[in-house]
């Protein structure tokens, strides 16, 4: 509690005890070149001994757990000799390495595979593929290879390619990582067996999805480049289960059932090997089935346990099998309102919650070798924080082994009796250190307290105020340099505010990032409040918005304005406000639905009328237009278009289908129906996001909206 007190009392970033002299450029507050924390490359730990690994000035470094020293045991220049002596290009830079087991690493260099013994020093090429392969995936032991080529997918065992399943129709593929965009925690479409000998993979159907046309620009005459987007109540496409055998060339299909409108997530081995375990939820995401199926026949076997609740049930993890005793798993669940951890065995019978209270578990980070403790990260302290914490399974007992403020990172040794535990606070910018098992400090590995040092910040706060329904609403402000109480300044609200998000967070400057600082240098107040709907603090929290987006959001944003209006030091007929994406569609939410309150809006790919959104998302919020007619025309901002005021500039990737262009389109032919003016800026080639020397322009282009009319 004491910890907590200090945040909310206003923890501030120490910029005043440097010698602050420099400002930002807006390609170094965008590029962040020279401005972000130290680190330790690659830090990893040796298989599984007691020692860990780091790269630095292209060398493989050694530390150790009962010592204080580091050796360095390789160099590029020795790793390259290897290279040359295989015939093989040499590196520019040490490689990313993955250590797969003690002292013996595997890297990458193009479309091959590498072992590297640091015994021995003994390189070893384990495989080599397709140079025009995409979503590469590699067998753990075998380093078989799995990937895929336009909608095909193969495998390469020794270099020689094999063909699992070709598709020559557009509308079907195997292995893509695209299978139901990419929701439910879906990050690929390709799943090794556990002993590499074995592959599962997504099929997905998308005859009858409609084709949004996205256009290239780049050829003399500009070319159609469709992309298949299911729209909200729309037709989707289907999905089902294949597994391959490397030993017999064959696959099968899992028997998941006639019923296409249905989606297939956290698909999970056995640790032998012989089941797969699937998430299976009905469209309307508000029943879940686990389910059981025989690897080597798709027979389905049975259902495990159901999960249901009356507006969506969201599982984004797989089973995750205890370490020394593979005949239990747990399962991540909100279920009892907040993410926790349930115990089962891998019959599907029940054994118990293990975590309960009203905070979240985040992630699990390990099990000692017995499988009797469990490590995970969550924010029982803190709601804007992460430790780490282990459960005894059987007693039950709770014990926090980061006791540090702060937003912490952890990889946990293999036995679990040591961590490396990488964190940041608002205080400083990057700590590593490394604890026992009990947190107890061994040795302070990195300390980067501020690589801001030589510059000129604004005071970072985070606090929190109430809603109307008496709800903490979490908020960072950020005061212009050289703040002075007896002024009042122009203020920029930065806001996201959707679910999956936690924009104001106990970390290095909040969480903010430096463009937000630059504005802050150029004399703005920042703002940024995580409203409803957003996550980490349970489920009713973020359910507040569901069939009614954008209602509890601009509710609580208003709060976070009317405690801006309080400051005697804001200028409150100079109110902005910024946001993409979720951000872009409350950024006009808030301007169009409180007319007179923000001077200027800046947002980017907003979400205009959520008809206009993908299916799997668009319906977990907002159940489809069909159902929920009322729901979706009171999030449409098209309605809203008459209230507009002030100045606003929305921003778009030509290529964007995440949120499609016609979302900002529509809106601009709405605002010329109703005479009412608006900017609109084109990123030709960007997708959702303005990405590598583009973003500077696009910061560029933001700020000077805001100077221009702010």
């Amino acid at each position: 509690m004491k910890r907590l007190l200090f945040i909310l009392s206003g923890l501030v970033l120490p910029g005043l005890l440097f010698a602050q002299v420099k400002l930002m450029s807006m390609d170094e507050a965008t590029l962040g070149t020279g401005l972000t924390a130290k680190n330790l490359s690659q830090l990893q730990w040796n298989g599984d001994e007691t020692t860990w690994f780091f790269t630095a000035k292209n060398c493989l470094v050694k530390g150790y757990t009962d010592k204080p020293s580091r050796d360095t045991v390789l160099r590029l220049q020795a790793l390259n000799s290897r290279l040359k002596e295989a015939k093989e290009d040499t590196l520019s830079r040490f490689p990313g390495i993955t250590v797969y087991k003690t002292n013996r690493f595997s890297f990458l260099s193009k479309n091959r595979i590498f072992s590297y013994c640091l015994a021995d020093g003994i390189l070893q090429k384990l495989n080599s593929w397709n140079d025009n392969a995409q979503n590469t995936d590699l067998a753990p032991n075998t380093f078989f290879t799995a990937y895929t080529v336009k909608n095909s997918l193969f495998i390469s065992v020794s270099g020689k390619e094999y063909t699992v399943e070709a598709s020559s129709n557009p509308d079907i593929s195997f292995g893509s990582e695209k299978v139901h965009r990419n929701e439910f925690g879906i990050t690929k479409g390709i799943f090794w067996s556990p002993s590499g000998d074995k592959l599962a993979y997504y099929y997905m159907n998308e005859t009858g999805v409609a084709t949004y046309p996205t256009v290239d620009i780049t050829d003399p005459i500009a070319v159609l480049d469709g992309t298949k987007y299911p729209m909200a109540g729309q037709k989707s496409h289907s999905v089902n289960i294949h597994i391959y055998s490397v030993a017999t060339n064959n696959h099968i299909d899992l028997e998941t059932g006639a019923d296409t409108a249905k989606y297939l997530t956290n698909v999970t081995w056995s640790p032998d090997g012989r089941l797969i375990y699937i998430a299976v939820l009905n469209r309307e995401q508000d029943s879940m089935w686990m389910k059981t199926y025989d690897a080597s026949t798709g027979k389905f076997l049975q259902t495990l346990f159901i999960e249901t609740d009356p507006k969506y049930v969201e599982p984004v993890t797989g089973p995750v099998f205890l370490a020394g005793d593979p005949s239990r798993f747990l399962w991540l669940s909100r279920r009892d309102g907040y993410n926790h951890f349930y115990l089962y065995e891998s019959s599907g019978r029940f054994v118990k919650q293990l975590t309960k209270g009203y905070w979240e578990v985040s992630s699990f980070s390990g099990s000692d070798p017995e499988g009797e403790t469990i490590l995970f990260i969550c924010n029982k302290d803190n709601p804007i924080g992460r430790s780490l914490c282990s459960i005894d399974i059987k007693s039950g007992a709770i014990k926090g082994i980061t006791s540090s403020a702060g937003s912490h990172n952890v990889k946990c040794s293999a036995d679990c009796k040591f961590f490396l535990d990488s964190y940041s606070s608002l205080g400083f910018a990057r700590k590593i250190d490394l604890l026992d098992a009990n947190g107890r400090l061994k040795q302070e590995l990195l300390y980067d307290a501020n690589p801001l040092k030589e510059f000129k910040i604004g005071k970072t706060s985070i606090f929190k105020i109430k809603n109307k329904e008496n709800t903490d609403l979490y908020c960072r402000i950020i005061r212009p340099v050289d703040f002075d109480s007896t002024k009042r300044y122009p203020v920029i609200i930065y806001v996201y505010g959707g679910p999956h998000s936690q924009m104001v967070t106990e970390s290095w400057l909040g969480g903010a990032g430096l463009f937000l600082n630059y504005l802050a240098e150029q004399g703005y107040v920042i703002f940024t409040l995580d409203n409803r709907g957003t996550s980490e603090r349970g489920k009713a929290f973020e359910q507040a918005v569901f069939r009614h987006l954008g209602d509890a959001e601009v509710e609580d944003q208003m709060c976070g304005v009317n405690y801006l209006r309080s400051l005697p030091w804001i200028d409150t007929t100079r109110i902005g406000i910024n946001g993409w994406s979720y951000g872009g569609f409350l950024t006009i939410s808030m301007m169009v639905r409180n007319p007179g309150v923000f001077k200027v809006g800046v947002c980017g790919g907003p979400v205009i009328d959520w008809k206009y959104y993908e299916v799997m998302y668009g319906e977990r919020y907002m159940d489809t237009p069909q159902t929920n007619p009322e729901g979706y025309k009171n999030a449409s901002l098209l309605n809203y278009v008459k209230k507009l005021s002030g100045k606003l500039l929305i921003i778009q990737g030509y290529q964007d289908g995440t949120v499609v262009p016609q979302n900002g389109l529509s809106f601009i032919k709405k605002c010329v129906d109703e005479g009412k003016p608006v900017d609109y800026f084109i990123y030709p080639g960007h997708e959702h996001n303005v990405r590598g020397k583009d973003r500077i322009h696009l910061n560029n282009k933001m700020y000077q909206y805001f100077k221009d009319y702010l």
